[in-house]
């Protein structure tokens, strides 16, 4: 069986759109395609040893490539010709017609895409972290599947821009660009949500006219569980129509909740202000016997089944916490918090964006429970938090900085949780905490994003008895 692959080079714009590109002969040969990369390519050996990175590649695949850019230690190839294919190839995944980049690995048996997720943990322990692989092989678990493969995602984010009329387009941003694909639905939201951005935009061209209304990005998040829908405008600062905006939103769709998020461009999203236009002003989820209430600007993770996977996790790695004093940093708006207090423990949270410290206070008090919430700097306030009996951390992509990490030893938490959605910060801070006295016990892949090379881990770490 063999597969032609025809690309369009970004390059040429429309000229030569749809032929495949001839490469001179030196540039193309055969390779077999070993394992996929933390990232959307799959890793092959090129003839002459070098490393390649290919995109839409399987594990076992036999494919022709062409090399079109080399680096020092790698290159970067396309397939033009798979002549073998693996037996790891997806069969019927849903045709997502937006070629957004948002479901790099949906060309791979969701077996497949788990096998991977575990192995690129591994890797990242043996190579980063420096440890034995039997010795990481007995210690991490496999990667625990998601519930749904599609339709999972309880938030979509759209960025905003015109097309070549000047009208108002939502779609998604390629990774690692700025450039932006029109989409008009999303196979990987839920069904609550998965086609409201061609509602949207609908909307949102009636309601603007000529003018963008200085709208730069939209967040849509829904629960099935609680049918709350909330739709989230981010503008700078400025005069808006928002009874107008509003009434026409709320005709296009079945939203609980419009607001206004007042922040400036960019990666920093200074959020200067939350102004709610209908409805209840924030976004309800049900989670792990739990209300929790969200305002825009706050994180909650995007697989909701998986989350509560992510918390029964952290509780098992504690086992009894009744009467523990647990601090909970990078805290958010209580995902590990809330349950923790639920179970008996005494818990400090440290969260430094406001919005989620309000929103865990606010969460703390409708489900009954009392949280010490503190916003602030997690180093900064760990050290003033005295011993304690154990500790939740689940940081940024980032991972923790290295005096993070002697600050928490100084703490003497008998067991640290570290919740990573990064398996190479994840290795390196293992490493790290392996020179204060902290051991891996236990290390469990959660898959909270299928069809994507992302995957979140749970590591109980334990304190060695001197």
């Amino acid at each position: 069986m063999i597969i032609r692959y025809y690309t369009i080079r970004a390059d040429k714009k429309k000229k030569g759109w749809g032929r495949a590109v001839q490469e001179s002969p030196t540039n193309t040969q055969t390779v077999r395609i070993e394992r996929m990369a933390y990232s959307p390519s799959a890793v092959a050996k090129a003839q002459d040893g070098k490393t390649l990175f290919i995109d839409g590649g399987a594990p076992g695949d036999v494919a022709k490539v062409s090399i079109i850019e080399q680096k020092p230690s790698y290159a970067i190839a396309r397939i033009e010709e798979i002549v073998e294919p693996s037996a790891k190839r997806a069969q019927n995944s849903p045709v997502c017609a937006a070629s957004c980049g948002g479901c790099p690995w949906a060309h791979l048996s969701y077996e497949a895409q788990c096998a991977s997720k575990r192995d690129n943990v591994v890797d990242a322990l043996v190579r980063i972290g420096k440890m034995d692989t039997a010795h990481v092989n007995e210690i991490v678990d496999e990667c625990v599947p998601s519930k749904k493969q599609w339709g999972y995602r309880n938030k979509l984010e759209l960025g905003v821009s015109t097309d070549k009329q000047g009208k108002l387009t939502l779609g998604m941003f390629v990774e690692g660009s700025h450039d932006l694909t029109p989409i008009a639905s999303c196979p990987l939201a839920n069904k609550y949500i998965e086609k409201t951005p061609k509602a949207l935009q609908g909307a949102l061209r009636f309601a603007s006219g000529a003018d963008s209304l200085g709208i730069f990005r939209i967040g849509i998040r829904a629960s099935v569980r609680t049918k709350s829908t909330e739709v989230a405008l981010w503008t700078p600062p400025s005069a808006f129509p928002r009874a107008h905006v509003a009434n026409t939103l709320m005709k296009s769709g079945k939203y609980t909740s419009i607001v206004r998020v007042l922040a400036d461009p960019g990666k920093a999203r200074k959020v200067k202000k939350v102004e709610r236009l209908s409805g209840q002003g924030c976004w309800e989820e049900e989670l792990h016997d739990a209300r929790f209430l969200t305002s825009a600007p706050s994180f909650f993770q995007v697989n909701t089944a998986q989350a509560e996977v992510l918390i029964t996790r952290v509780l098992d790695s504690l086992s009894d916490v009744e009467g523990a004093y647990i601090a909970d940093l990078y805290a958010g708006g209580g995902t590990f918090t809330i349950p923790l207090a639920q179970a008996g423990a005494d818990v400090v949270a440290v969260e430094a964006a406001s919005s989620s410290v309000s929103d865990l206070r606010r969460n703390a008090e409708i489900n009954g429970v009392f949280v010490d919430a503190v916003c602030g700097d997690a180093a900064k306030e760990l050290s003033s938090l005295g011993t304690l009996d154990a500790l939740v951390v689940d940081p940024p992509r980032s991972g923790l900085a290295q005096s993070m990490i002697k600050t928490i030893a100084k703490a003497k938490p008998r067991t640290i949780v570290y919740v990573s959605c990064n398996p190479a910060t994840l290795a390196r801070d293992i490493e790290r905490f392996g020179k204060t006295g902290y051991q891996p016990k236990r290390v469990t892949p959660v898959d909270m994003f299928p069809q994507t090379y992302h995957v979140e881990t749970v590591v109980s770490l334990v304190r060695a008895s001197k």
